[in-house]
């Protein structure tokens, strides 16, 4: 729970503040740009919210906050917030919210599927959560894109009795025991319109999720960054291998789809030879900075 004792001196004064255990994720500011901005390696409070939306907006940045580093002095009822979530991004994308410390606030989702249903990455465990996505069909299975944004898998794959699939050189001994190891270098079908696209470089197995030629769940290897204002890779946040990572940036731009999901990030839209083209020029930066 956040301190006002702790409160960064930089907030705004009202109830709604963030204290100096914030790692700057930026999931705050993603859900509500209007009330979080960052300052000096922070997120803070630069206007308070004021009107029943941005109230919820500011409540749900607070139950997604990795670090509990979001406090309210007034203490007011979470319930509506926790009922948005999981919240739609579009009509078969849930973004699930309470992101994990140690996925360092990385972001995960739940594709509603006819065959199933699966997650993407996986957030803290909250059993309210998991209330509302039995609601929405459950999780069918999980799909893990690197060792990075585990969080709570266990849990969430014995709540749902849903099977695991990560690319095997990412496995470590949290992620032992998933059940589906996947020894890849080329696409693979994991179920009908959903394909994993090993795509190593931020670390040796990472792997994105396509589905249906339209969202792309691309982890860590790709999204929309506010340093470039364009899409890109994080170059400083590369542990295995620019250049491997260049490599796979040139495979995945012979893919099509239209979203960019990313686990770090913003969230990115295009018509797919719009994506197409840019992907490519992600590819000349990236061979720029190496």
């Amino acid at each position: 729970m956040a301190s006002a004792r702790r409160r960064l001196s930089h907030n705004v004064e009202g109830p709604f503040f963030v204290d100096d255990t914030c790692i700057d994720c930026d999931t705050c500011r993603k859900i509500a740009p209007v009330t979080y901005v960052e300052h000096g390696g922070y997120a803070i409070v630069y206007r308070q919210p004021d009107d029943p939306g941005a109230i919820i907006r500011a409540q749900m940045a607070l139950l997604a906050c990795p670090t509990g580093s979001i406090g309210d002095t007034l203490k007011r009822d979470l319930l509506p917030a926790r009922t948005e979530f999981p919240e739609a991004l579009t009509e078969d994308v849930l973004f699930l919210g309470y992101t994990a410390s140690s996925s360092f606030g990385a972001w995960s989702y739940l594709a509603l599927r006819p065959s199933g249903n699966i997650m993407i990455d996986c957030p803290r465990f909250n059993k309210d959560l998991a209330d509302r996505i039995a609601a929405r069909g459950g999780i069918d299975q999980i799909f893990l894109t690197h060792q990075d944004d585990v969080a709570d898998h266990e849990r969430w794959s014995r709540e749902f009795n849903a099977p695991r699939t990560m690319i095997s050189w990412d496995v470590t001994s949290d992620t032992k025991n998933v059940e589906q190891q996947l020894e890849i270098h080329s696409s693979f079908i994991l179920a009908p319109g959903v394909t994993v696209i090993p795509t190593p470089g931020h670390t040796r197995g990472h792997g994105v999720l396509l589905i249906d030629d339209r969202y792309l769940f691309s982890g860590d290897h790709l999204a929309w960054t506010t340093s470039r204002g364009a899409l890109g890779a994080f170059r400083g946040a590369c542990w295995y291998s620019w250049s491997e990572q260049i490599d796979s940036m040139v495979r995945l731009s012979r893919y099509r789809f239209e979203w960019v999901f990313p686990g770090h990030g913003r969230i990115h839209k295009r018509e797919q030879s719009t994506m197409q083209a840019e992907i490519e020029e992600v590819v000349e930066w990236m061979r720029s900075v190496a």
